[in-house]
């Protein structure tokens, strides 16, 4: 590991990648891109996603509780939709029924159902588990060619989760940090593949956005 220095419901319509890895293989990503280099350093879902996004961790957190109660310890991550579901449940029955009951959520694209059927983690592999997302995100600040902000970290029992809208090469160049981390055990992506050249128009208004600041900071003589 290299030192930091700081920091299945349906396939939808745009190419979502759902890769499993072990630290030693080669990622398997859906979707096309080309090499470029445009970076996002915003949000690249809609602010109305962001809100759907938001609405959907919340009502699915509420029903599963209601629902299962001890018998299940589930988190729910949603990224443009698509939900990820993480933790544990007491038998294949409950995971199958919390991907039923995350299903009935309004707005709910797609759901990658990760519930693992095991016991809970104790505390220290939660700590760890903690400690791993926090060593992740560190490598996407400290990379030069990435947009931190344009990923979600999950990290459930070593096997760190990655979601967020991306290029082919963002989402590699991602998986290479995250399975280089120490007590990573294997690395799952759940993007969305987008194109160079989708990224580049994301990062026009951004850009513009910046221009114009600055201009209003010199008093418009740039």
């Amino acid at each position: 590991m290299k030192p930091m220095t700081r920091r299945t419901l349906a396939t939808l319509s745009t190419a979502v990648a759902l890769g499993v890895l072990l630290p030693a293989c080669a990622p398997l990503v859906v979707g096309g891109a080309a090499v470029g280099t445009a970076l996002v350093a915003v949000d690249r879902r809609t602010s109305g996603a962001q809100l759907d996004d938001q609405g959907i961790e919340l009502r699915a957190a509420n029903r599963l509780r209601e629902q299962f109660g001890e018998r299940a310890n589930i988190a729910v991550t949603s990224y443009n939709r698509q939900v990820l579901l993480t933790g544990e449940a007491a038998n294949a029955n409950v995971k199958a029924e919390a991907e039923r009951v995350v299903a009935g959520v309004d707005n709910v694209r797609s759901i990658v159902n990760e519930i693992g059927v095991v016991n809970s983690p104790s505390l220290g592999q939660r700590s760890n588990d903690t400690i791993i997302t926090g060593q992740v995100k560190a490598g996407m600040v400290d990379a030069k060619d990435l947009s931190a902000s344009a990923f979600k970290v999950v990290t459930t029992r070593g096997t760190v989760y990655l979601m967020g809208r991306v290029t082919q090469r963002e989402a590699n160049r991602a998986t290479d940090i995250a399975r280089n981390i120490s007590g990573v055990t294997r690395v799952v992506r759940v993007f969305e593949i987008i194109t160079e050249e989708e990224l580049a128009k994301l990062a026009s208004p951004v850009k513009a956005e910046e221009d114009a600041a600055k201009r209003n900071a010199t008093g418009g003589n740039n």
